[in-house]
């Protein structure tokens, strides 16, 4: 089967031409979900790109888990600067003009920019019993100064089933309804827009029987629109209802940070904090 993105295995190289004709033939699919755009391609790159790159993420082994609490547990990430030598040419082609372009054109947003210094990207690697709750992610890049806009995802996880967990779950804002579901499966990529209210997640805990971790590319991309005076987002997680995922104060404080002067909000930050270490 011919891989939707077809990338030439040794140059990474595509014409925009054609990056672009892939890109306007998601548009429609993409642009009218709800409760915000996402969509799905199997079988995205090809074969041999895939799993070069699964190949060298293994070969990173294993290092300790980032960001450790009852939000997220077991899971890490490699820079690609630190990754072997075809991976890291992989995520450069992954931020190439005829990618954004293809990008742009299933999105609907101009503009796009990708990230150098892949704040939060990478390789992602999610051990056993390990999960991300439900969340929306952080907005800026502080750095560049940019607005967080999109987020790709490309699974490398080979013969992977739903009972094994790590699922892709995106949600509504108000947690009333989980809107779809995506097993991580080999060459999967995923793509949504982001935003103060973009809910998703993999929260079950990966479970495989043979203990292979869950892995995934994940980048993000931006656009020059960060307002002057606007205040930045970190991670807001929500519960997913009838569950026992950890509470976080994060919802609570981005209510709090439209309302109140920045001392009292960084006053209501440090007590939720100390009383959550409770």
């Amino acid at each position: 089967m011919k891989p939707f993105f077809p990338f030439d295995p040794d140059t990474l190289s595509i014409e925009s031409k054609r990056a672009k004709e892939l890109g306007v033939s998601l548009a429609a699919d993409y642009q009218s979900k709800k409760p915000y755009h996402y969509t799905s391609v199997d079988n995205f790159l090809p074969e041999e790109v895939i799993t070069r790159v699964r190949e060298e993420a293994l070969q990173m082994g294993d290092k300790p888990a980032e960001n450790m609490s009852a939000n997220e547990n077991l899971k890490t990430s490699f820079n690609p600067d630190r990754m072997p030598k075809y991976s890291k040419a992989v995520f450069h082609a992954l931020n190439s003009r005829p990618f954004i372009q293809f990008l742009e054109q299933m999105s609907g947003i101009k503009g796009l920019i990708p990230d150098p210094y892949y704040g939060g990207g990478g390789i992602h690697r999610t051990n056993t019993t390990g999960y991300l709750d439900i969340h929306a992610d952080f907005n800026h890049h502080q750095i560049m100064n940019l607005e967080r806009r999109l987020n790709v995802l490309i699974y490398l996880n080979p013969d992977w089933k739903e009972e094994y967990g790590g699922s892709f779950e995106i949600w509504t804002d108000d947690m009333s309804e989980k809107v779809d579901s995506f097993v991580p499966i080999m060459n999967r990529m995923c793509c949504f827009s982001t935003g103060a209210n973009t809910m998703h997640g993999n929260p079950e805990p990966v479970n495989h029987p043979d203990g292979e971790p869950r892995l995934s590319i994940a980048l993000y991309y931006y656009t020059a629109t960060w307002e002057e005076g606007r205040v930045a987002q970190s991670t807001v997680f929500k519960q997913r209802p009838g569950s026992s995922d950890a509470r976080s104060h994060e919802a609570t404080l981005r209510v709090v940070r439209e309302f109140v002067p920045p001392i009292v909000y960084r006053k209501t930050r440090n007590l939720l904090g100390r009383l959550r270490r409770r």
